[in-house]
């Protein structure tokens, strides 16, 4: 029986390469509407390069989850909606749709299914205490995301981005001024400029101020103008922004008292 050396491989050979599972950081963009030139206009005027915020994304990885559209939406005007997201810095890699022809169409221009998020109810999380044991508490204390701290006024066209974590501003955010947060904002004086908070989708993060007389707010992406004017009880006082925890993603803004 001839030697099957000719299939073997020598133990002695090392591979070029090793695949491992990986879970990678991604945004999602919840599609709400079928007019997707109206999308993309303010995706533009949002996050394009003529837009309010042009480097708000540094090449994100990027979901598209058109769960809530109607199926009946025409699939062509996906690549063009593609194309919009790469001028503002976002690489759309996969989709979210039950739907078989937007399924066919997103994968044809090279996106992958991405699983639906699990969401994880308070129950779930919580551990019984154990019965007929008796326990010893023990407080461990574990360190927390560090704190970007600004101590010096921001001037109309400057931006400060606290990338993974709060920001702490001690000085006036000036008109024209942005401060950027994937936490939390906390600004202890006036803020006048453009302040977002939860920039990678955190919707629990918040924008406190002294002062508020923002340009923008924006919590998670969902967003207010000064367009749209603020209040008197919150406008010029000490305030603070959070999305509503309701499901609805609205902007709250509500007055802080001593």
């Amino acid at each position: 029986m001839p030697a099957p050396s000719a299939v073997q491989s020598s133990p002695s050979k090392r591979s070029t390469f090793e695949i491992k599972s990986a879970q990678l950081p991604l945004v999602a963009l919840l599609v709400k509407t079928n007019d997707f030139q109206t999308l993309a206009e303010e995706l533009n005027a949002a996050f394009g390069p003529q837009g309010e915020t042009p480097d708000f994304f540094e090449k994100d990885g990027l979901v598209l989850d058109f769960s809530s559209l109607d199926v009946d939406v025409p699939t062509q005007g996906l690549e063009p909606l593609l194309r919009v997201l790469k001028t503002c810095n976002l690489i759309p890699v996969a989709y979210r749709c039950n739907h078989p022809a937007w399924a066919e169409a997103a994968e044809k221009l090279g996106l992958f299914k991405a699983e639906p998020e699990v969401q994880r109810s308070k129950a779930a999380t919580v551990i019984p205490e154990p019965k007929q044991t008796l326990v010893q508490e023990v407080i461990r204390e574990v360190p927390g995301p560090a704190t970007m701290v600004i101590d010096k006024p921001l001037r109309s066209g400057q931006k400060v981005y606290a990338k993974g974590c709060d920001l702490v501003v001690l000085a006036m955010v000036n008109q024209g001024a942005e401060v950027v947060a994937d936490g939390n904002i906390h600004v202890y004086a006036a803020l006048r400029g453009k302040a977002m908070a939860g920039a990678r989708g955190n919707a629990k993060a918040r924008i406190f101020a002294l002062s508020l007389e923002p340009e923008l707010v924006s919590i998670a992406g969902v967003y207010r103008t000064s367009e749209n004017p603020f209040p008197k009880e919150v406008h010029g006082k000490t305030a603070q922004v959070r999305l509503s925890d309701d499901g609805q993603e609205k902007l709250l803004i509500e007055a802080l008292k001593a």
